[in-house]
């Protein structure tokens, strides 16, 4: 299902709180990315696990790259080839699935 690329107000609002959460904006490509660290390979194994189901239910789905403890994230609508709701909704998820 699309999801309409988000609106000017709609950026002005979400991608500063996105900034304020430790998110970066590639403005390029139009995607948001962050890097978590967890304490050891398990726990970042665990919250990916707790993530891709959050990602099922919202459809979407990450790009993501694990290393031992740390995992890279990419958000972006590939379906719109930029940011939208689903992004912001699953950026704020990945945030509050990390903070346990």
């Amino acid at each position: 299902m699309l999801s309409p690329p988000l609106t000017p107000d709609e950026r002005a609002e979400y991608i500063p709180e996105l900034i304020a959460a430790g998110w970066s904006h590639d403005a390029g490509r139009d995607a948001i990315s962050k890097t978590f660290t967890f304490r050891n390979f398990v726990e970042a194994f665990g919250w990916m696990t707790r993530a891709a189901i959050w990602a099922e239910k919202l459809n979407h789905h990450p790009e993501w790259a694990n290393v031992y403890k740390t995992v890279d994230v990419t958000l972006t609508s590939h379906d719109i080839e930029g940011l939208s709701m689903r992004d912001v909704k699953m950026a704020r998820k990945m945030d509050a699935l990390a903070k346990g």
